[in-house]
């Protein structure tokens, strides 16, 4: 998991920020990117793609990469945005808006010399690779999905004491059963992707005329 940082380090470079996204396939709520700068040589135990951790290893992963890390920023780009220039441009932005975020932990903000990105190509000056599934090959990148990750859930748990029906605690904001079949209930309110569900609503719109 670190072959991949240390054969940047061996090219002269100090600072690698390791970046993610998550949110980009949900129907509601906002993609989150996080850039971050691990120590040289670190590896937490047990950092794998976010995906595949339970809800508690992701949480307990998390405190230990934020006490670990250089530094961390976070970037957040909501579903007016996402309707408005598309998910992929506004995966791209939010990246860079993480990148541009980065602090430590006294908030000294760091300019990294180098970025490892997942699967995404930036437009910045700053040297990069883009690794596909990069969150299962990278220590950096899966520490970066960890935050992201943990990060938006916390932010999809809040919506979900003002949205009671769509049971965001649970989804998150995916597609999944219950929030469909709330969305068809109760339609979509403010805090999803209308571009999203563009399918689903005119599906059941059929429907209904059947």
């Amino acid at each position: 998991m670190l072959q991949i940082e240390n054969e940047i380090y061996e090219k002269g470079y100090k600072y690698i920020a390791c970046i993610d996204e998550v949110g980009r396939g949900c129907l509601a709520g906002s993609v989150v990117t996080c850039a971050i700068i691990m120590p040289k040589g670190l590896l937490i135990e047990g950092v794998n793609d976010s995906k595949k951790l339970t809800p508690k290893k992701r949480d307990k992963l998390f405190d230990e990469i934020v006490d670990n890390a250089i530094a961390i920023g976070i970037g957040v780009i909501d579903c007016k945005i996402i309707d408005k220039i598309n998910i992929k441009n506004a995966t791209k932005m939010a990246m860079l808006q993480a990148i541009s975020n980065l602090k430590t932990k006294d908030g000294q903000g760091i300019e990294p010399d180098y970025l490892l990105i997942d699967a995404e190509k930036l437009n910045t000056t700053i040297p990069q690779s883009n690794i596909v599934k990069g969150d299962a090959r990278c220590h950096g990148i899966a520490a970066a999905s960890i935050i992201a990750k943990v990060t938006r859930d916390r932010q999809m748990i809040e919506l979900d004491e003002k949205y009671l029906e769509y049971n965001f605690k649970s989804n998150k904001g995916y597609g999944t059963k219950d929030h469909v079949e709330a969305l068809l209930l109760f339609g979509p309110k403010e805090i999803h992707r209308m571009t999203f569900l563009k399918k689903i609503l005119d599906n059941n719109e059929q429907m209904a005329i059947l």
